[in-house]
This record gives C-alpha cells, sequence and structure tokens, in this order.
C-alpha cells in the first residue's frame, strides 16, 4: 500500500481522487510557466519605455530585475515549502495562484518603473509554489512512479516557455501590457478551477511543525547535508540548472555569432529544443525508469547531457549544431530522475521542504550562471590569441558529466548505526524502523508513536545486540 492511500480507502477511489488532482497540478505549473514566458518579450520594452528610449541603461536596470527575481526563488522556496509541510499543500498553492494573479494586474497598471520592479519581486515570490506542486506530487503519488511525473511536470515547464514566448509577442504586437492581462486572467482562473477540484494531500497527522531555523533557505539545505545520498543528488541538481543556465543566457548569440542565424532561425531551433525536450520528460522518462531504473536512468541522461553540450560548443556549422539537439534532449531524463530518488529519502512531512531546498538551489544556480557563462563567452570571443566560442558550452558539459555516486544507504551494521539511520532521515518514532525492514523492527512496529528517545533507544540497542 502507498504510504499517501489512507488504509480504509479503496484503491479506485484513491485513484480517482488523484486524477483529478493530478491534473490540477500540472496545469498551475502549466500556466505559470505560460504566464512567465508570455512577459518574456514585453517586459523589456516596458522598461525601455519607462526610461524614455535608453536601450542601455534599460539592459542595465532589466538585469536588476532578473536577479531580483532568482533572488525570491532562493529565499521564499523553502518558506513556501516548509508552510506546506505544516499547513498543507493546498492553501500555499492556491493562495500563490491569487497572489501571483492580483501580481500581473498591478504589474499591467504600473504607472511606474518602481512599481513594475514591485511586481516583478512579487512575482519571484508568487511563483515560488512550484516546489509545493512538486511535493503535492510526491505525497500523492507511489515511489516507483514519482520521477515519471516529476517528467510530466517538466513538460509543462516546456510548453510554457516554447509558447509563451510566442503568445507573449502577437500580444505584445497590440499592446505591451496585454500580456500581463492575459497572465493575470489565467492565473485567477486557475485559481477558482482549484477551489473547487483540488484535494488536500497532506493530512494533519502528517505535518510538521513550522520553524524559521529550517523554512529559511540556508537551514533548509541542512535537510540536504542529512544523508550523503540527498547531498549527492543535490550536487547533480545544482550542477544541473547551472549548465541550464547557458542556454537562455548564450545560446541566441552564440547562434548568431557562429552561425550567421537570423531571429528567425534561432527561434525555430529553440522551438525545436523545446519540443525534443518536452518528448523526452513527458514520454521517455515514464518508460526508462521502470526498466533502468532511477540511478541507471539518471547516469545515462548525464551521459548524454555531457555529449549534446559537447557537441554545441565544438559544432563549427548549423547542421551539426541541430545534431546536437537529440542528445541534449535526451539530458531531461535527469532532473525526474534525481527528484524521484530524493523525493524516497525524506518522509511525507517533510517533502515541501525537500522540494523548498531543490528550488533555492535552482535560485542560486539562476543567479550565478548568467553573468558566468556570458563572462566566458565575451572572452572567448574576445582579441586574442585563443579564438573558443564553444567555451560556454564546454563548461556547460564539464558541469554535467556522469559520475559514479551513491543513491542508496548503506545496510546498517551495528544498533547504533540504525538509530543513526532513523535520525539522518529524520523519521523519530518506531515507524523509521519499518522503512528498513530491519528485525529490530518488530520491537516497536505495535506502536508507531512511540518516540525515539534514550529510554527506546536503550531498548533498540539492546534488542539488536541479540539479532
Amino acid at each position: 500500500m502507498n504510504e499517501s492511500q489512507p488504509a480504509n480507502e479503496p484503491q479506485g477511489a484513491v485513484s480517482a481522487r488523484r486524477a483529478p488532482a493530478f491534473i490540477f497540478v500540472f496545469l498551475t505549473v502549466l500556466l505559470d510557466m505560460l504566464a512567465l514566458g508570455m512577459i518574456i518579450p514585453v517586459l523589456p520594452k516596458l522598461v525601455v519605455d519607462f526610461l524614455g528610449g535608453d536601450t542601455a541603461r534599460a539592459a542595465q536596470i532589466f538585469g536588476v530585475f532578473g536577479t531580483a527575481w532568482a533572488l525570491m526563488q532562493f529565499v521564499f522556496s523553502p518558506v513556501q515549502g516548509a508552510l506546506s509541510d505544516r499547513f498543507g499543500r493546498r492553501p500555499v498553492i492556491l493562495m500563490s495562484n491569487f497572489g501571483l494573479g492580483l501580481d500581473y494586474i498591478l504589474m499591467a497598471m504600473a504607472p511606474t518603473l518602481i512599481w513594475l520592479f514591485a511586481g516583478r519581486v512579487i512575482s519571484g515570490i508568487t511563483s515560488a509554489s512550484v516546489s509545493t506542486a512538486y511535493a503535492y506530487i510526491a505525497d500523492v503519488t507511489p515511489g516507483e512512479q514519482r520521477a515519471a511525473r516529476f517528467g510530466l511536470l517538466g513538460v509543462a515547464f516546456g510548453v510554457g516557455f516554447v509558447f509563451g514566448p510566442a503568445l507573449g509577442g502577437l500580444a505584445g504586437d497590440i499592446s505591451p501590457r496585454l500580456p500581463f492581462w492575459i497572465a493575470a486572467v489565467l492565473s485567477l482562473a486557475n485559481a477558482l478551477y482549484g477551489l473547487l477540484v483540488l484535494p488536500e494531500s497532506l493530512p494533519p497527522e502528517r505535518r510538521a511543525g513550522f520553524s524559521w531555523t529550517r523554512a529559511n533557505p540556508f537551514g533548509a539545505l541542512v535537510l540536504l547535508r542529512s544523508q550523503p545520498q540527498l547531498s549527492g543528488l543535490a550536487i547533480v541538481n545544482f550542477l544541473s540548472n547551472l549548465a541550464h543556465a547557458s542556454l537562455p543566457s548564450v545560446s541566441v548569440l552564440y547562434m548568431q555569432y557562429r552561425y550567421g542565424w537570423d531571429e528567425r532561425a534561432v527561434g525555430f531551433t529553440l522551438a525545436g529544443v523545446g519540443v525534443c525536450a518536452m518528448i523526452v520528460q513527458g514520454g521517455l522518462t515514464g518508460r526508462a525508469v521502470p526498466r533502468f531504473g532511477e540511478r541507471n536512468t539518471l547516469i545515462m541522461g548525464l551521459g548524454f547531457g555531457f555529449a549534446g553540450f559537447a557537441v554545441f560548443g565544438l559544432a563549427p556549422t548549423g547542421p551539426m549544431f541541430w545534431a546536437g539537439i537529440p542528445l541534449l534532449s535526451l539530458w531531461g531524463l535527469v532532473s525526474p530522475s534525481a527528484l524521484g530518488l530524493m523525493s524516497r529519502r525524506v518522509s511525507a512531512s517533510e517533502q515541501g521542504r525537500l522540494q523548498g531546498a531543490n528550488a533555492s538551489l535552482m535560485g542560486v544556480a539562476n543567479m550565478i550562471g548568467p553573468g558566468l557563462f556570458t563572462q566566458v563567452f565575451a572572452r572567448s570571443i574576445a582579441a586574442g590569441p585563443w579564438h573558443l566560442p564553444g567555451a560556454p558550452f564546454w563548461l556547460a558539459s564539464a558541469g554535467v558529466r556522469p559520475y559514479p555516486f551513491e543513491v542508496e544507504p548503506r545496510e546498517p551494521r551495528s544498533a547504533n548505526q540504525i538509530y543513526e539511520r532513523i535520525r539522518d532521515v529524520r523519521l523519530p518514532t518506531a515507524a523509521g524502523l519499518r522503512q528498513f525492514e530491519h528485525p529490530v523492527a518488530s520491537e516497536l512496529l505495535g506502536s508507531k508513536d512511540v518516540p525515539m528517545n534514550h529510554q527506546n533507544h536503550t531498548r533498540i540497542v539492546r534488542r539488536a545486540e541479540h539479532v
């Protein structure tokens, strides 16, 4: 039986309840990404208009907008994750949707640049609920199916960033503020729909207390250090997000500089990347994980990412660059596999903190990546003895190279190691013993709520000495 399924609830009822919930969460992520994508083509123009057409100054200010947005993601993703562990996923997701819709209205009506900046900051805060959406999926999905569901959420990201800018560009031709109004309508409609169909996924008895020590981004990262397996997977996620930052940062400049492509060719190429990524995450992930396992799928994905970035950096012609797109798309196997593995290493009451910590790492990568890769590209094409325009992609390739790492905990050999394992995964009751199927578990399985205090620790030690 799945841990999120009540004991007295039929399997068919659980499946019926989960279906509309997953559809809503999928739509939440899709509409969030679609709204974010829609404002990409028009937000810079609004900044230029507020500055009287000064493009150089607008570029500097727009950079501050992007950094502020990523900073809000870094700070508030673990806060929302911790709040969802305490009060449930549903209220956090719905409040975020309502807040995002109202924020887009603020940005659509912004009378000054300061108001527009404030709206962008609020957007970074409210859109941080994506981590809570991932925690919701972890709640309602069996562990062995989570990677496939996380992959489907990756499809929502792809659809949003492929079609969002196109829709935003069409609406922006009418008015640069129209995409904000459309985004507001989509977000508010999604919130109202959620009020009707979205059930709570985290029952009260499985919730954790709220603490600012754990909710702040640095405190949330402590969870990732609680187990070597989590630490290794967190590093994989961080380096993957850092490498991904090379694509929006330098790919357009690279294609125009090296191949002489115009906006149309660049646009179709980026759309092709997005479509291939959606096929991999939405279709292949669910097939690869059951066949090869999450760990092997993750390592294969890293290998494809390494090869794809290397081809991008080495390709002397446009067609050779296109040949790297399928390889890089298969890199999309990495994220859902890593998230699936990580979600199985923590308890139900910590899924929000886990996804919030992952989102914080993504925020850090998005703050570092653009400056890193643009500087590498600028130096690689500057006058000098070396002319290496592909250097940013080689750097990204080095970051996603496959390497062996431990994803499964080693079996404990002593009673003290058993106790340390329970403490490491933050399951401070006898139920923690059941997770490892150790004979010592029979000592306390009759009472799930027995605390792992010193007295019970001693009982387990004495019992284990005779196993």
